[in-house]
């Protein structure tokens, strides 16, 4: 049995994870979340600073939640890319460290296919083939899967403006609700009718093959904001709550609809959504109607496995290391905007 440690310091949270043959044995986090929230977003000089101070921290209390030892870990796995390019730099030099002072092997993997692979944790390997729909801040992406580990992940269809969880985040800043905006638009959609505003469905219906699966919420957020300065206007009332659940509605509908229909289309019958945003109640409870509905297995992991976390780069990293796969040395760095073709980047 080889033992994984992940480190994940793409954005705002260090996390650390330890598996092993797909069980996870440890993990700790640290989120420097509330240090962003005056700024309304996350500030990558402020999220560095906190990696550097927390990481040896929050190492030593994965290795204390599993019941470990550093000389136990026979190979670390860390987030390369994509993300903030100095936090970034710390995860990166912090593993080189690490694997340099250990003699063990070390492996630069996509922070997207950590997320991917955060459900094996919870539901176990993978089917030889599944859709995943990833949303979360950066991302949202349609992707057909094969081994994880060791096949080309081919992209279906991608964000082309705003990604989901960057859309939430600006509306709820135009609703005046706090950051970060996807707990703040559920809680508030928890009391609105998500009937009450007319939004559009950007790319539904007839759209180009081009677009069949690709996502655009940025007219979303448009359609909030002339919904909201309207009302501004014109003196009418704006409850925040019947807003947020409209939008809310109209992101989850485009999501689901559009992950639905690439299961159908390619005669698979498992669906994985992962990503920060796949925590969502909405995105959830809708997505599993659906799914039974059309006959197709929905896998989406706890919430606290959806956000940024080290459980799911050792989740890779194990995947990773099971294949085979040669490590990636000592002379990788940090990329901001690795492309996702497969798990392992170097």
């Amino acid at each position: 049995m080889s033992i994984t440690l992940g480190l994940e310091t793409s954005c705002d949270e260090t996390g650390v994870g330890i598996v092993a043959d797909g069980v996870l044995l440890g993990q700790a986090l640290a989120s420097s979340m509330d240090e962003h929230v005056r700024y309304g977003g996350v500030v990558p000089e402020v999220a560095a600073r906190a990696h550097l101070e927390s990481v040896t921290g929050v190492l030593r209390q994965a290795l204390t939640d599993a019941d470990l030892s550093l000389d136990q870990i026979d190979a670390i796995a860390v987030t390369s890319g994509p993300g903030l390019a100095s936090s970034l730099h710390v995860g990166v030099s912090a593993a080189k460290a690490w694997a340099l002072a250990l003699n063990k092997p070390l492996y630069a993997v996509h922070h997207v296919a950590g997320h991917v692979a955060a459900d094996t944790l919870e539901h176990g390997p993978l089917p030889e083939r599944s859709i995943a729909l990833i949303v979360s801040g950066g991302h949202s992406s349609l992707l057909m899967l094969g081994d994880l580990a060791t096949d080309p992940i081919v992209h279906l269809g991608d964000t082309l403006d705003d990604a989901a969880g960057e859309a939430f985040d600006k509306v709820a800043r135009l609703l005046g609700l706090p950051y970060p905006g996807g707990p703040s638009i559920q809680r508030a959609a928890e009391s609105g009718d998500p009937r009450a505003v007319d939004l559009p469905r950007p790319l539904l219906g007839k759209v180009s093959e081009r677009h069949r699966y690709a996502f655009s919420f940025s007219g979303l957020k448009s359609a909030v904001a002339r919904h909201v300065q309207l009302a501004q206007r014109t003196g009418a009332p704006v409850r925040a709550e019947d807003v947020a659940a409209s939008f809310q509605e109209a992101v989850v509908d485009v999501l689901v609809t559009k992950a639905v229909a690439a299961c159908r289309d390619h005669d698979i019958d498992t669906l994985l959504i992962v990503g920060g945003v796949a925590a969502n109640a909405r995105l959830r409870s809708v997505a599993e109607t659906r799914c039974r509905a059309a006959g197709v297995t929905l896998r989406v992991p706890a919430p606290r496995l959806c956000t940024d976390n080290g459980a799911m780069i050792a989740a890779i990293g194990d995947l990773v290391v099971r294949s085979d796969a040669k490590p990636s040395g000592l002379d990788f760095g940090a990329d901001s905007s690795a492309p996702l073709d497969r798990s392992l980047l170097v």
